[in-house]
């Protein structure tokens, strides 16, 4: 506590709060915020279908989107636009898919898997367009018969 001396000679108390602390505090949670939130941010968002899904629209332009084809013996396909399926490595299609986002950035990038893949195959791919940079990756799906 620090003091302030009078023309007498006595010395008065000062109530002065100590701020200090609060800041070592304040600093240290914000370092263990700024070191933990992008631990947080690892999944791969997506807009899983339903079980009775509706037809998706195009949005804008009428560009065809791009299907990406993973068939059961794991092999890769891709169709750019009104182009037929061509085979394509699975190192490939990034750069494809980047090429064609660049001159049409609004085309929809579809996944179109054989339901005996393996679910970590399809993650795989999802989560490599999406380090590249394609905003929203889709499931292509069958209607259900009723």
């Amino acid at each position: 506590m620090s003091y302030v001396s009078r023309k007498n000679g006595r010395r008065k108390p000062m109530a002065e709060i100590n701020v200090v602390p609060y800041i070592d505090v304040t600093l240290v949670l914000l370092i263990i915020f700024m070191i933990t939130t992008p631990m947080l941010q690892t999944g791969v968002e997506v807009d899983l279908p339903e079980a009775e899904s509706k037809t998706v629209e195009a949005e804008g332009e009428s560009t065809p989107p791009i299907v990406i084809s993973i068939k059961e013996s794991g092999e890769y396909s891709i169709q750019l636009g009104y182009q037929e399926d061509t085979p394509v490595q699975p190192d490939e299609i990034n750069a494809q898919v980047v090429a064609v986002l660049a001159t049409q950035p609004k085309t929809q990038v579809l996944i179109r898997a054989d339901k005996s893949v393996d679910y970590g195959t399809v993650v795989t791919v999802m989560a490599a367009l999406k380090n590249a940079g394609v905003p929203t990756v889709g499931l292509m799906t069958q209607p259900s018969e009723h």
